[in-house]
């Protein structure tokens, strides 16, 4: 049997405002191109289907039309669960209407395990799959504490005791998968990834993964990874875009399972293509060199975060220029040569925080003096931020 592993579609999400729809559209394609050329016999799809609970209409008929291709009018099976982005009704609301094409739509949690007769293969895979499992959609209180530590540990036992409860439907006779969208403790995590847990509290050690299973499709994560210590193959397969610049450089892909009864899984990847990559330029030289860049034609299909170094602001009428030469600038971050040598001086010298913004201040101004009341509210300000930083 091949099975191949996606998750963390994402349909809908935007860049700073911009419409990432049409690269969606093309990962779908290149999708059903390589489950064909494949020749994949069932398609699992780990969760994070949509960005939001309430995704636009056109995220919705991409969904439903990647569906029909995918199951190729029943002749190959797919398995779609919810994650912690989506609205899970929203992900079974379709379910009776698909079945018969061998399309199964699960958005609740719960300890079934779904037997997938697989004709193309001739062979049977016995399914445990889990979808996003909060407290409020497991429909318990696992802790009456608000200990951190506690909360934790009840999660994670609750989560081990679902797998061991579906693993018992497990047979020698067929392809034993379990899949969740979850977090896995020591995952590497990116910045466009909504945190499921609250301080860690929604957290799974790897040791309690179902180990009878022969693979875990596993969904949350941006990156594809295997994960460490867990006591069965258990993976990531990570987001087919890139959706935030701390993803800049991840290689994307799809993950191939080959698998037969009682026998260990072959674990394969396969490279992605479609979408605009995220790229950071750091122009140490100013503008000339971001100009020179574009001349070159540097990145031109990319998105890009801007870092620029200048002696003085950039004007309206300069920012405007450089978006109109190339549409890809995302975000555009100057760094004053000044700024830089008032910071490594203030290292250097151990100046305050006060002392710093009160430089800053004049320097800013012309000459004028910050009085106290203003630096004042500006270090709540930031003291404010790192309370928040640490929640």
């Amino acid at each position: 049997m091949r099975v191949l592993h996606t998750a963390d579609w994402h349909l809908g999400r935007t860049l700073e405002g911009r419409n990432r729809l049409p690269e969606q559209e093309q990962f779908i394609d290149e999708l059903v191109e390589i489950v064909e050329k494949e020749n994949i016999d069932v398609v699992l799809m780990a969760g994070d289907v949509f960005d939001s609970v309430n995704p636009p209409a056109a995220a919705e008929q991409l969904f439903y039309e990647s569906l029909a291709r995918l199951s190729d009018k029943g002749k190959r099976r797919v398995a779609v669960i919810a994650g912690n982005h989506d609205q899970p009704e929203r992900i079974a609301a379709a379910s009776n209407l698909v079945v018969d094409y061998g399309i199964l739509l699960l958005g609740r949690p719960s300890s079934t395990v779904y037997r997938l007769d697989v004709p193309t293969s001739g062979e049977t895979m016995m399914l445990a799959a889990l979808p996003y499992p909060s407290e409020s959609r497991l429909s318990e209180l696992l802790s009456e504490s608000h200990e951190q530590l506690l909360i934790r540990d009840k999660y994670d036992e609750r989560i081990r005791g679902l797998f061991e409860a579906m693993s018992r439907s497990f047979s020698p006779n067929t392809v034993n998968i379990a899949m969740s969208h979850i977090y896995v403790a020591g995952g590497s995590t990116s910045d466009s990834e909504r945190p499921i847990e609250v301080g860690g509290a929604y957290t799974v050690a790897a040791e309690s993964l179902p180990k009878a299973a022969q693979y875990v499709a596993l969904g949350h994560l941006h990156r594809p990874q295997y994960v460490k210590r867990a006591e069965t193959v258990a993976r990531y397969s990570g987001s087919p875009l890139a959706y935030s610049f701390s993803e800049a450089g991840y290689a994307k892909s799809v993950t191939i399972i080959d698998v037969k009864p009682n026998e260990p899984a072959f674990v394969s990847e396969i490279p992605l293509s479609s979408g605009r990559p995220l790229v950071r330029w750091k122009a140490t030289e100013g503008l000339a060199q971001v100009y020179q860049w574009i001349e070159e034609g540097r990145d031109k299909t990319a998105w890009i975060d801007l870092e620029i170094h200048l002696q003085q602001s950039l004007s309206m009428e300069e920012i405007h220029h450089l978006r109109k030469l190339h549409s890809g600038l995302i975000h555009i971050r100057p760094v004053f040569l000044q700024q830089e040598n008032d910071i490594e001086q203030a290292t250097q010298e151990h100046v305050s925080l006060e002392d710093m913004f009160r430089r800053f201040y004049e320097r800013q101004t012309g000459g004028a003096k910050a009085d106290d009341e203003l630096v004042k509210l500006f270090l709540e300000l930031v003291a404010e931020d790192d309370d928040g930083e640490m929640e």
